[in-house]
């Protein structure tokens, strides 16, 4: 680079300097009418011109050499310029890299969160169940136990005690309460833990309706439980519209047995005013 520039220059110089001496030399023609004597004989000093056009080149070469030394200067410092903000792009690609990155982490946590809370829920109205479980059956069994006289039991009752409304999804089963009772004869049927208890030893049959809205993620079912045993299920799913599924069983009970429902995971319920979700047993015969 440096090369290409000194010689356009060089011969830029020379051109000035030749036109230099070729006006110098025009100046100095005298006409030979006029010309005196002394002044044709005087000899003419040419050592001067090409000196004076030397310096000139010299001077122009310094100049041209410091130009030439700034521009390297500024080339350097601009070169370290660049490198800096190519150094800090990097930097700054990375940190946006890890940025994104804890973004996608935070939000597997935040989905991870909320699964433990459903979970979390589902335990909890586990353990509520169990507690109330433990608090009434016992003296309801007993109650029952002591009246072996009974011989007429029969109930039925919808999910909702009044309104309307949804209940789930949940990630795990999930106990039903079945809270408006219309019928209960013999009160084996509890509507505050949704467990019915075997007065007698007999034949019982259960029903049990479920109601539900169509979705395109979850669909509406529940299963029927006998001592933690899951008997049967009945569940539906389609996406859109309305699905009412149903089921039903006779089952062998002794006295003390306890049947329940429970929501399967996964599935929303529906019921209202019109008790669209129930649940029905009643004694067939003892044995």
């Amino acid at each position: 680079m440096e090369m290409t520039m000194r010689f356009p220059l060089l011969l830029l110089i020379c051109s000035l300097c030749t036109a230099q001496l070729q006006t110098e030399s025009d100046n100095h023609i005298i006409p030979l009418g006029g010309e005196t004597e002394a002044v044709r004989r005087e000899p003419t000093n040419t050592t001067d011109q090409p000196q004076g056009c030397k310096q000139d080149i010299h001077a122009v070469l310094r100049e041209m050499s410091a130009s030439l030394a700034e521009q390297r200067v500024e080339m350097r410092h601009l070169q370290r310029e660049n490198e800096a903000q190519a150094e800090k792009l990097n930097k700054l690609e990375l940190q946006t890299t890890e940025l994104e990155k804890q973004k996608t982490e935070l939000k597997l946590q935040k989905t991870e969160v909320d699964k433990l809370k459903q979970e979390l829920q589902a335990q909890t109205a586990e353990l509520i169940s169990i507690k109330a479980r433990t608090n009434v059956t016992e003296n309801q069994v007993e109650v029952l136990k002591r009246d072996g006289k009974v011989k007429q039991v029969a109930f039925s009752a919808s999910l909702l005690a009044s309104g309307s409304g949804h209940i789930g999804p949940f990630n795990t089963q999930t106990p039903l309460v079945f809270r408006h009772v219309v019928t209960n004869i013999g009160n084996a049927y509890n509507p505050n833990t949704g467990f019915f208890i075997a007065p007698v030893r007999g034949a019982y049959h259960f029903e049990f309706h479920i109601y539900g809205h169509g979705h395109a993620s979850h669909g509406s079912g529940a299963l029927l439980v006998k001592n933690g045993e899951n008997i049967f299920i009945a569940i539906e799913h389609q996406p859109s519209g309305t699905v009412n599924p149903s089921n039903g069983v006779t089952l062998l009970l002794e006295v003390g047995d306890v049947v329940f429902m429970h929501q399967w995971p996964n599935t929303r319920i529906t019921d209202s005013q019109n008790h669209h979700t129930t649940f029905s047993g009643h004694l067939i015969f003892t044995m």
